[in-house]
């Protein structure tokens, strides 16, 4: 069985990061590198919903 959080891919570690502060600045919420646990929830929703909602679309997108 596979650690959940274990990445499919390792080597998108990195890009997906770089995504994430990208998201963050669009909603207006302020990481700094590493560990972020001082975010709210609410916050940390607002950014994962985000990255969702961009992956979704790009897909939806590349199946056209």
């Amino acid at each position: 069985m596979t650690n959940s959080n274990s990445k499919v891919v390792p080597e998108a570690r990195e890009a997906l990061n770089r995504f994430k502060h990208e998201v963050a600045s669009e909603v207006g919420v302020s990481l700094k590198d590493g560990y972020n646990g001082n975010i709210s929830a609410r916050d940390a929703g607002k950014i994962g919903g985000n990255m969702v909602r961009k992956l979704i679309q790009q897909a939806e997108s590349q199946m056209k």
